[in-house]
């Protein structure tokens, strides 16, 4: 990684892919991102560059607020940005002058001028310029005109950084250490020169080096004893940290970090060593005399090198945990004459399973030989029988009453899946508000490119119609990274889907009537209007073949595609709506007929009228089904529903085939998502 200080001396970046911030602590979110900017750089070949500021703005705009704590200095935030695998990071001076450039100054004589940025990644509240008055949507404005694109950063994924960030501190401040380790993802530090004390430690046998911390503004931990190991150049020494105000000597010096080395007499005054945090001992106490200080110490001493001897990276074990005791966790694959796909593919999905988790395969009435196939080859895994084919909807209905488990995945036969993909997924449902996620959904066939089905999490536009980030009707975009932030949508993929299992029972499963296509979205509809969240995490990542189980671009695709979206939408959406609903989804339906008309696909114009004769035919049944789901919506709720996060107010018909969008961050923004619609209790 190259790091640069002069904006002056800055080299031309090829096709720079840019963030922006403080970056304070570099913690695991900061991390992820970080890495997801490096991803995104690769594949577009092109260079990743992290701009931040130095010093702090907070500390030229607000000179008199003396409460901000920096968790890591510049040198420090160097070494974890290159750990990420950055390009460049870019220090520039802050300074009164830069903050009082307008907005437009900002663009283009600061970013465009010195960075000629391809992508801009930057979170929904960032804002920049004189006042402030710069925000993300005017960043946009000006990216046709400077040929750059702005990638947003979720704002889960943002507030989940400010979290973090927030928790670092307090838990530091407490002196939960460990805890920070956790957050951080690597151990708190402190680097400072060793300056003269009053020695005292020698006369009792404790001779201590005093630390002057490098930054005056570097957080220092809640007063008491530490674990800590030292670095000195190429060695690492074990000690114990001392962090108070010496209650025992009452000398009035203040706070003083001192550091006992085990086995070492050497000189230190004028050296350079690093504190790295390893767990807290115990808290600061006022001794009676000098006597019962030195005994305390051998105490200390006693406990800290047991701490060391026995200390685990907690992040490592954190894992390990989640490995260990993650949700009772079933992975369903529904199969219909789907051989060639097992054998492709089901070995390995069990290589990839945690402790907690099983597969199960669900035959749906085959006609082929799967069913002798799995006896025969893989006996130890869990076989369920259908003795007719219930379509995709209908056959999971029926297969999960005999599945008992925690967390349902449902996975089609035809996907590969990749090494840690479930316990990427699983601690989300440590959140009792996350009903269902995906994975990131790319084609079997291209690796670098989006499947249609689910790509990086489904959306909904105000009539309907789904679509996905990374897919809009048939058009998939490459993988450069652009959709890899975990966020809240309004769907997730029938493909790899996880579930709450009681969730799944209480709602009542799919529609059976589907048989296949949009049961998921229906599904997933209902769990956010009685309040639940449905995710996705693209850092998990599996490959569908596509079109394996069920042939898209056919009229039996677009039959259930119409049928299946016009029902969803009359079932889940409020009456005051469907008033103008209905003859406008009517209308675009039939805009799609004259467009297969266009192109003389004339079965296709078929399916559609069937679709339309189904819904009018069964409307009475569609009535009733409606009212009984509504009543289990209501047994359900947890709280509001959330049906408007991953919706759009307007249509995606009209951005693809009216205005040419045909990019998911063409059409989506936070500024059109549909209003909030409360969960009516009957």
């Amino acid at each position: 990684m190259k790091v640069h200080y002069q904006l002056d001396q800055l080299p031309r970046f090829r096709r720079a892919v840019v963030t922006i911030g403080s970056f304070d602590g570099v913690h695991r979110g900061h991390q992820q991102l970080l890495k997801r900017i490096q991803r995104l750089a690769e594949r577009r070949g092109g260079e990743s560059v992290v701009i931040t500021f130095d010093p702090h703005p907070r500390t030229v705009l607000q000179p008199d607020d003396d409460s901000l704590r920096l968790l890591t200095t510049i040198q420090e935030k160097i070494k974890r940005c290159e750990a990420s695998g950055i390009d460049h990071l870019v220090v520039i001076p802050f300074t009164r002058e830069f903050s009082k450039q307008t907005p437009e100054e900002y663009i283009e004589n600061f970013l465009v001028k010195y960075f000629q940025p391809d992508r801009i990644v930057i979170g929904y509240d960032h804002r920049f310029g004189k006042d402030r008055k710069g925000d993300i949507a005017y960043l946009r404005h000006h990216g046709k005109e400077h040929k750059y694109e702005v990638i947003e950063i979720a704002p889960q994924e943002v507030n989940d950084i400010t979290v973090s960030s927030t928790k670092v501190r307090n838990a530091l401040l407490k002196g939960e250490v460990a805890r920070a380790w956790e957050l951080l993802g690597y151990a708190y530090q402190i680097s400072g020169v060793v300056v003269e004390g009053q020695q005292l430690g020698r006369t009792i046998g404790f001779p201590t080096a005093n630390i002057q911390p490098d930054h005056p503004l570097k957080l220092i931990p809640a007063n008491g004893i530490y674990a800590v190991r030292a670095i000195r150049g190429d060695q690492l020494l074990d000690g114990m940290l001392y962090i108070g105000d010496r209650p025992s000597l009452e000398d009035g010096r203040g706070i003083t970090i001192e550091l006992n080395l085990f086995d070492f007499d050497e000189d230190l005054y004028g050296e350079s060593l690093t504190i790295v945090f390893i767990d807290y001992v115990r808290e600061d106490r006022k001794l009676d005399n000098m006597e019962a200080l030195k005994h305390q110490l051998a105490a200390d001493k006693v406990a800290t090198q047991a701490v060391l001897a026995s200390s685990k990276n907690p992040v490592a074990e954190r894992r390990r945990k989640e490995q260990e005791n993650g949700p009772d966790t079933a992975v369903v694959i529904l199969n219909y004459n789907g051989r060639h796909f097992l054998e492709k593919y089901l070995s390995l999905v069990e290589e990839s399973l945690p402790e907690y988790a099983r597969v199960v395969v669900a035959d749906n009435a085959s006609t082929d030989d799967s069913v002798i196939w799995m006896q025969e080859h893989h006996p130890q895994v869990e076989l369920i029988t259908l003795e007719e084919n219930h379509g995709f909807a209908g056959g999971y209905n029926q297969a999960l009453q005999q599945v008992t488990a925690e967390l349902y995945v449902l996975l089609n036969s035809d996907v590969r899946v990749s090494p840690g993909w479930i316990e990427q997924i699983t601690p989300l449902f440590k959140d009792p508000t996350i009903g269902a996620a995906q994975p990131k959904v790319l084609a079997e066939e291209d690796h670098d490119r989006f499947e249609y089905a689910g790509a990086a999490g489904g959306y909904l536009d105000y009539l309907g119609y789904p679509f996905c980030r990374g897919r809009i009707f048939a058009h998939t975009e490459r993988d450069e990274g652009q959709y890899d932030g975990r966020t809240e949508v309004f769907w997730a993929t029938g493909a790899a889907f996880f579930v709450r299992a009681q969730l799944f029972h209480d709602l009542g499963g799919f529609e059976a009537e589907y048989f296949a296509h949009a049961e998921e979205i229906d599904l997933c509809w209902r769990m956010k209007r009685a309040g639940y969240r449905v995710m996705v995490e693209p850092a998990a990542t599996v490959y569908h073949v596509g079109g394996g189980t069920l042939s898209y671009n056919t009229p039996r695709k677009t039959y259930l595609n119409f049928r299946n979206t016009l029902v969803t939408s009359f079932k889940n959406e409020p009456t005051s709506r469907l008033i103008w609903w209905l003859p406008v989804r009517l209308l675009l339906d039939g805009l799609a007929g004259l467009l297969f008309l266009s192109q003389g696909n004339f079965e296709h114009i078929r399916a559609i009228v069937d679709a339309h004769w189904h819904f009018f035919r069964n409307f009475t049944m569609w009535r009733h089904r409606r009212k009984d789901r509504q009543a289990q919506i209501n047994a359900a709720a947890i709280g509001l529903s959330r049906s408007e996060e991953g919706r759009i107010s307007d249509s995606i018909v009209l951005h693809y085939y009216l205005l040419g969008h045909h990019r998911f961050a063409e059409i989506y923004t936070e500024q059109i998502k549909v209003q909030p619609i409360e969960v009516r209790r009957q």
